[in-house]
């Protein structure tokens, strides 16, 4: 299945990020989860963690060094808002 286009994220307190889709659906994803081992245990710094920013046609989000979170997984398993 193919996901909407993400039209804007922001970081929101406790590792979360507030997910907007070009449908108009505003969604909350936690990333909580995911903040493990060497590489994703990086966003557990607030700083580091403001840093996601949309992939180019909003395809998708990633972070300044790399980290990202599939587009499905972030659609799929984020909450309405």
């Amino acid at each position: 299945m193919l996901q909407p286009r993400l039209t804007g994220v922001e970081p929101v307190e406790g590792l979360k990020l507030r997910l907007d889709y070009e449908t108009g659906e505003t969604k909350l994803f936690d990333v909580a989860p995911y903040v493990s081992g060497p590489w994703f245990g990086e966003l557990k710094e607030e700083d580091y963690f403001r840093t996601v920013h949309l992939l180019p046609g909003g395809i998708g989000i990633e972070w300044s060094n790399g980290q990202d979170i599939a587009p499905h997984e972030l659609y799929e398993y984020s909450k309405p808002m």
